[in-house]
């Protein structure tokens, strides 16, 4: 049986809200929701930082943190770092990472379910998630990633532009022609492959693009791509909390 590892990275600095891992929605912080909503699937978890004010908060509703380096310039790198250091306080090898957005209080566990299923298939390197786009304006918006995938659920590629490009079908007719898939930024590691893709140099198609999942697509990793109907709301900015803070919780 495949043993999966939950790693939420969690920064306290953040150009647009510092501090948001601690911010509190409805009588707990946002890093102990995310913690929560993962553990439902995840027998182990644990918050990867580098800021003892987010150690001392997850310590306190009795999470697992790892500390790691202030000098990562990605989440999976610092994914790769709380591997090591988790596998060695647990005593535990784990085949398979997720690493889990530390600002998506509604991350749901039917997503981490579906992540956890495409390792049944030996090929898959790397597993991510992909949702139907419902509206030309975010079919059209460069700040959602699509993806296109094949019949066997391999992602060919991922742009910041529409794809597939519909010839000789007006634009604004795109959306009822295809099945456009936006990409949720959410991934899987095998444990080998994410100690290897952090040692990759940045691809061409990635500076082009700004999307690091293609530097794994130009070195020849599988990245299978799941399909669901559930997209979590990501809070980026102070307007995002209070977005959320009107919704309905537990």
């Amino acid at each position: 049986m495949l043993q999966f590892a939950g790693i939420i990275p969690a920064r306290y600095a953040s150009t647009r809200f510092p501090g948001k891992p601690l911010v509190q929605i409805h009588g707990k912080s946002m890093i102990e929701r995310v913690y929560l909503q993962a553990a439902k699937v995840l027998n182990d978890v644990v918050v990867a930082t580098d800021d003892t004010r987010i150690e001392a908060e997850v310590l306190r509703f009795g999470g697992n943190v790892i500390m790691t380096s202030s000098e990562h310039q990605s989440g999976t790198d610092r994914c790769a770092e709380a591997l090591d250091k988790f596998e060695s306080a647990n005593h535990k090898k784990y085949d398979v990472v997720i690493n889990i957005q530390g600002d998506e209080p509604f991350i749901q566990p039917e997503q981490l379910s579906l992540l956890k299923g495409c390792f049944e298939n030996s090929q898959t390197h790397i597993a991510t998630l992909a949702k139907p786009i419902e509206t030309l304006e975010d079919l059209l918006n460069p700040n959602h990633v699509k993806v296109v995938v094949s019949p066997a659920k391999r992602a060919l590629y991922f742009s910041r532009s529409p794809i597939p490009y519909l010839r000789n079908v007006k634009q604004e007719q795109w959306i009822t022609s295809h099945k456009f898939l936006k990409h949720i930024g959410i991934y899987a590691y095998r444990a080998d492959v994410l100690r290897q893709i952090t040692k990759l140099a940045q691809s061409p198609l990635e500076k082009l693009e700004s999307l690091e999942q293609l530097r794994w697509l130009e070195n020849g990793y599988a990245i299978t791509a799941e399909v669901t109907a559930y997209e979590s709301l990501s809070v980026d900015t102070p307007e995002d909390l209070d977005k959320i803070l009107k919704l309905k919780w537990e």
